[in-house]
């Protein structure tokens, strides 16, 4: 499977954060599985890679070609492909994967989890995302999802379109076992009769 993993590229997080997103990536190596992701060395992006390379994974790197500057991008990727912008690197990403795993960042990782998130609610993809909840980094988040549904403006229904745990094996089987459903559109619309 190539899971798409998003995540911050930040070099001064918590080492909390890198030593999880290393040992997610050897994880999912001795797995059998691929990542796709930013090709970033630093941060998130390049812990999971790092933990990816040291099991001899496969990883596919992707990146607008303005980032080619020393010491952005992962040397080590098996693959790496470049693009003109950050919207076609997110669609050739999207494209790529078979499933999506969202773990700590900043606004980058925001922006992305909920356009995958959008569109798999839409129907417009129907691949698991999972979120990895290191440390409690993603607790607000959950909990502003949360009020979003007590609060009407999303169906609890969209509870189902995401997984969400601080166990690497737990998401890993997640994403191995999904079985896709595709969403009731007549569900966003919050029509009552």
């Amino acid at each position: 499977m190539k899971i798409c993993i998003y995540g911050a590229s930040s070099n001064i997080i918590d080492s909390v954060y890198i030593e999880g997103g290393e040992d997610l990536g050897r994880r999912l190596a001795k797995r059998g599985h691929a990542i796709v992701y930013g090709g970033g060395a630093e941060g998130m992006m390049g812990a999971v890679a790092r933990g990816m390379s040291q099991e001899n994974g496969e990883i596919i790197g992707i990146a607008p070609s303005f980032f080619k500057v020393d010491g952005v991008l992962y040397d080590k990727c098996t693959k790496f492909l470049y693009t003109d912008t950050m919207r076609d690197r997110k669609k050739m990403m999207e494209d790529l994967s078979d499933a999506f795993l969202v773990t700590p960042g900043g606004i980058g990782t925001y922006d992305e989890f909920f356009e995958i998130l959008t569109l798999r609610q839409l129907c417009k993809h129907l691949k698991p995302i999972a979120i990895f909840d290191i440390n409690g980094y993603f607790k607000p988040l959950i909990d502003m999802l949360e009020q979003t549904i007590k609060e009407k403006f999303m169906p609890d229904t969209n509870r189902k379109l995401y997984f969400v745990s601080d166990n690497p094996d737990d998401i890993i089987d997640y994403l191995e076992n999904y079985k896709a459903t595709e969403t009731d559109i007549s569900t966003l619309k919050h029509i009552s009769k």
